[in-house]
């Protein structure tokens, strides 16, 4: 085993209080294309950027265009969980994570069987109507065509997502906040850290035991205490949990 496996696998080995802070890269593995890739969607063409598809004034102007976009590339539904995914689960299964901080709105930690998750960014699995908040299942916005509508009330019915240009939930923030604050190891994976303001909370981790796991280097691979550049379900396939 790789000195640096050896290391992650004592460390959580001897943690009970693992938080772990996971991005885009955690899901790559699964077949949900990440963002910011070379073959990610911020470097496909279509006739506007991602960015301001997926921003809340673009939604607000341009609904049968955002949906259009959101039901071709933002709806995986048959995509699976992997082995980070899994892992995941079996650690807190185990007492030992005691919380998922995620930025993605795919869902797969919970279908891991992972409890303790903050979604950060909402998640594709939840809608609601703008107008009366009934709430609806992915199948809803999925089968529907163009805009869809509320039958009840025939308000817009928008995902739980949160988009560009909106504020994170309040509530989200406080509990994962409250959890790295309290973590003995964080760990880091699947994400460069360039998305604010959640790439800012890991500075709310005060312990020694910050692990870094991203395919590629980050800005912040210096100020972990152990970096590993290699895909999230990779290394977690070869953690035991014990």
């Amino acid at each position: 085993m790789d000195q640096n496996l050896v290391t992650l696998q004592q460390w959580i080995d001897e943690s009970s209080n693992i938080v772990f802070f996971g991005g885009a890269g955690v899901s790559t593995e699964s077949g949900i294309p990440d963002f910011r890739s070379v073959d990610g969607l911020y470097n496909q063409t279509y006739a506007y950027p991602p960015e301001t598809i997926l921003s809340g004034s673009f939604f607000a102007q341009n609904p049968q265009e955002f949906y259009q976009f959101y039901r071709d590339k933002m709806l995986i539904l048959d995509a699976k969980p992997n082995a980070a995914h899994k892992k995941l689960a079996e650690l807190e299964q185990a007492g030992k994570l005691k919380a998922v901080v995620t930025q993605n709105i795919d869902g797969l930690h919970q279908a891991a069987g992972s409890k303790a998750v903050y979604e950060l960014h909402g998640s594709v699995l939840r809608n609601h109507c703008v107008r009366c908040k009934k709430k609806y299942p992915v199948s809803f916005i999925a089968e529907s065509k163009g805009v869809p509508y509320c039958p009840d009330c025939g308000g817009i019915v928008r995902p739980d997502v949160v988009l560009y240009e909106e504020g994170l939930d309040a509530d989200v923030i406080s509990g994962a906040v409250s959890a790295i604050r309290k973590a003995d190891m964080l760990i880091i994976g699947g994400t460069s850290l360039v998305v604010y303001p959640a790439a800012g909370l890991v500075n709310y981790y005060r312990g020694k035991k910050l692990v870094l796991i991203n395919k590629s280097q980050t800005g912040m691979d210096s100020m972990a205490n152990l970096a590993i550049n290699a895909p999230i379900g990779q290394v977690f396939s070869q953690i035991v949990v014990r």
